[in-house]
């Protein structure tokens, strides 16, 4: 059982030993931090936080102690229930709240829950608020109010309403076009709030069919929840028998996106992105940003479509910093998470649904005919578990100097650009492991990249 206290949020297994799982206790103590921390930082005011819950089974108990954790350090909660993490990163600046929590361990199996925290923006805290929140996790620095000045609680369960609202405003969707196409869609949302969320959404935006499988959100995940392909064999065979043009996935929290061909094949989640970027630069030309893990396809399109392409180093987090830092109209991740700055700075499978329909409606293609018109790569992915005594940062600089005479980048573990691909080496934040990611054309070059790298670190440590 594993309990994760990071720069990030607070992660882990339900039930066990307190400070070894995420007991009630642990959460007392990192929402009472949290909420004296903001305290600190917005003296004299009445503060107001904003909470949702994916569906997962422990969400309910979760919820209940974080509120009322909440109302004893004196601060209001609005309440918005079964919800998604971009919903809940939308309520909070319409809310005028001073931070949100999002309960929920995204693509986690159902044993795990965890608290991701937002600042007033909606938007994931820093690095360094981070730190120095688990200070006052450390430091137990809580304070708590007596009876007249506890919180009060207020529930609004409208939200996924307004988020939609807020999407087929945009410009890059087009209902019209949608409408017009006449999709059929199945839908798998491992039975979490995403089987809210998303028939709802296809409705508004005008598909034809829409097909349910495990949108039931009572948190009883049917499979492995992330969204990868061998996770996808239910979804393929509806999508097959059903005779749909598309197959949706969604992780538990509705930030992960992936789909499935009519043929059932996989679209690829590193394909969402590229597809959706496609898409935005085609109608206003701008720059784009993902991770140093994601595949080069993106930056193909941009580059294509008269932009600049920038990569940050993986995590939410920083690819925000950079898209602001570049003024990116579009970015996110290789793990199907869509970013769009014109409707808020978090990863987001709703707008990135709405956004691609439209561009498949408008491409006039098959599902398996658009997959095949974009730059073809595969990326293999590999990790290479250590000792903990081995000084990462001292192998990869031995790594870098071996190649100092290839392209480099180094904001993130390093990445070596080779002509035939590349290949990104990487820390783990939580383990003693080193990441090995390799991209070439085609996938036979792609492993073999990747296999050497492992032995050269193997050889270097």
């Amino acid at each position: 059982m594993t309990l994760i206290k990071s720069i990030s949020g607070i992660r882990g297994t339900i039930g066990g030993d307190v400070k070894e799982n995420l007991t009630p206790i642990d959460i007392v103590e990192s929402i009472s931090a949290y909420g004296t921390w903001l305290k600190q930082k917005n003296k004299n005011k009445k503060l107001k936080i904003v909470i949702g819950r994916d569906a997962r089974i422990s969400g309910e108990m979760v919820e209940n102690i974080c509120i009322g954790t909440l109302q004893g350090i004196g601060i209001d909660v609005v309440n918005i229930g079964l919800s998604t993490t971009p919903t809940v990163e939308i309520a909070v600046p319409k809310e005028k709240a001073d931070g949100g929590i999002i309960l929920t361990a995204s693509h986690n199996p159902k044993q795990w829950n965890a608290l991701k925290l937002l600042n007033e923006k909606g938007e994931f805290i820093s690095a360094e608020d981070g730190k120095q929140l688990l200070n006052f996790i450390n430091n137990k620095e809580f304070f708590f109010e007596n009876v007249d000045n506890l919180g009060k609680i207020s529930f609004n369960d409208r939200y996924i309403d307004e988020h939609i609202n807020e999407i087929v405003k945009l410009k890059y969707v087009d209902i019209e076009a949608i409408k017009k196409a006449k999709i059929s869609v199945v839908v798998d949302a491992v039975n979490s709030t995403g089987g809210i969320a998303v028939p709802k959404l296809l409705e508004a935006i005008g598909c034809l069919k829409i097909s349910k499988i495990y949108c039931n959100p009572n948190g009883e995940f049917p499979h492995n929840p992330e969204p990868l392909p061998e996770h996808l064999k239910d979804l393929t065979t509806k999508v097959k028998t059903e005779k749909a043009d598309m197959g949706i996935i969604v992780d538990p929290d509705v930030d992960r996106l992936a789909f499935v061909c009519e043929d059932g094949e996989v679209f690829g989640e590193e394909y969402t992105l590229v597809a959706v970027a496609d898409h935005v630069t085609k109608l206003t030309p701008g720059n784009t940003v993902s991770n140093l893990s994601s595949t080069r396809a993106l930056k193909d399109v941009t580059l294509k479509n008269n932009g600049e392409y920038f990569a940050s180093a993986v995590g939410e987090v920083n690819v925000v910093e950079m898209m602001k830092e570049k003024n990116a109209i579009i970015g996110g991740e290789g793990n199907g998470g869509i970013i769009l700055p014109e409707l808020h700075y978090g990863r987001d499978a709703l707008v990135g649904i709405a956004m691609f329909l439209t561009y498949y409606a408008k491409m006039q293609m098959k599902m398996s005919e658009l997959k095949k018109s974009f730059p073809s790569y595969t990326i293999s992915k590999n990790k290479l578990e250590l000792n903990p005594s081995v000084n990462i940062d001292a192998v990869l600089k031995k790594m870098s100097n071996k190649y100092n005479d290839i392209s480099q980048n180094k904001i993130d573990g390093l990445k070596l650009d080779f002509e035939q691909g590349w290949v990104h080496m990487r820390k783990s934040n939580t383990e003693p492991i080193i990441r090995i990611y390799a991209e070439s054309g085609n996938e036979k070059t792609a492993n073999e990249l990747a296999e050497r790298f492992v032995l050269e670190l193997k050889g270097l440590i």
